[in-house]
């Protein structure tokens, strides 16, 4: 039963995020909002809409290393996962803009939720804001940043869910909510159940099968745009979905509910990795050959760090 109701969760929050983008990118173009900042702004905090919910019913049942757990290995497998497969179907460059802009910020708001943690081992309230505070202001300054720079590269927008009549978009918006709620109710229930079958931590499943299940996603866009995509494809819009977990899932999670660190496991191991993962995109964009892409070779580098993150994870649990 724990199974089925894992399946049920993950998939009701992969359809209940599809619905969720679809209508809340017709809203904004029916506003007339640009298609660039609704790529920017609306669809990347959609995207990442599941791993909010997930991380919210979490912390409301009592369970913060799972609801942080969710974003750190989310945020791991974006990288060692995500990035890592992709490269292997096509190479990624490294632009300026990843080298001056996607990378440092990213660095900055995992060292700030590493900081944050260490503390006092809690997530507070304010400290939740702060990171709240920071996504917007790195949203603003990318909305900034559109208007003098037209070759900026962000997500698809389908311009065409404009002329969806409202009676539709209110459906669509209807089954993204009841699919994100029913998906992280079910998903945090058949993990949990899961966690106790083996004897392992809430920690533990939330980091592997959690956060593989909610990064699903992101590895499905990515993957087909490296198949369709003759040129070169951009890592900026890739490693994004990571600042928008730490900044808004997070940010929002822990200022309904601030998130007190059950295990030591999760500063010592966990979120180092998470830390590792981040830091490593730049020397191997660095590294020849082909410096500035990550490519077949780097892309196996990842997915190999990712395969012993997972394996360390539950060795050493």
């Amino acid at each position: 039963m724990d199974y089925l109701l894992l399946f049920l969760g993950i998939s009701l929050l992969v359809i209940g995020g599809e619905f969720l983008v679809r209508s809340s990118v017709s809203i904004s173009l029916k506003l007339n909002i640009s298609k660039m900042i609704v790529g920017l702004t609306v669809v990347s905090f959609a995207t990442s809409v599941p791993e909010l919910f997930v991380s919210i019913v979490a912390a409301i049942e009592g369970k913060p290393d799972f609801a942080i757990g969710n974003v750190v290995g989310s945020n791991i497998a974006n990288i060692g996962l995500v990035l890592g497969v992709t490269a292997i179907i096509h190479k990624l460059s490294t632009d300026r803009d990843f080298n001056r802009f996607y990378w440092p910020i990213m660095m900055l708001f995992s060292i700030f939720l590493y900081y944050f943690l260490s503390t006092e081992q809690i997530l507070s309230a304010f400290e939740g804001l702060m990171l709240l505070v920071g996504l917007v202001l790195y949203l603003l300054f990318l909305v900034i940043r559109t208007r003098t720079k037209k070759d900026i590269i962000v997500e698809d927008v389908d311009v065409s869910l404009k002329s969806t009549s409202y009676f539709k978009v209110l459906i669509w918006l209807a089954l993204g909510i009841l699919g994100l709620y029913y998906g992280s109710e079910w998903l945090v229930s058949g993990a949990t159940g899961i966690a106790l079958d083996f004897g392992v931590s809430d920690r533990i499943i939330s980091l592997t099968m959690v956060a593989l299940g909610t990064s699903i996603p992101e590895l499905a866009a990515s993957v087909m745009a490296a198949i369709k995509k003759e040129k070169d494809l951009s890592l900026g819009n890739l490693i994004g979905s990571n600042i928008f977990n730490i900044g808004s899932v997070l940010g929002i999670t822990a200022l309904l509910h601030p998130l007190a660190l059950e295990s030591p496991k999760m500063l010592s191991s966990d979120l180092i990795w998470m830390l590792a993962f981040a830091f490593i995109l730049m020397p191997l964009a660095l590294l020849i050959p082909q410096r500035f892409y990550i490519n077949r070779l780097k892309g196996f580098i990842l997915l190999i760090g990712y395969m012993v993150f997972i394996f360390m994870a539950f060795f050493k649990s």
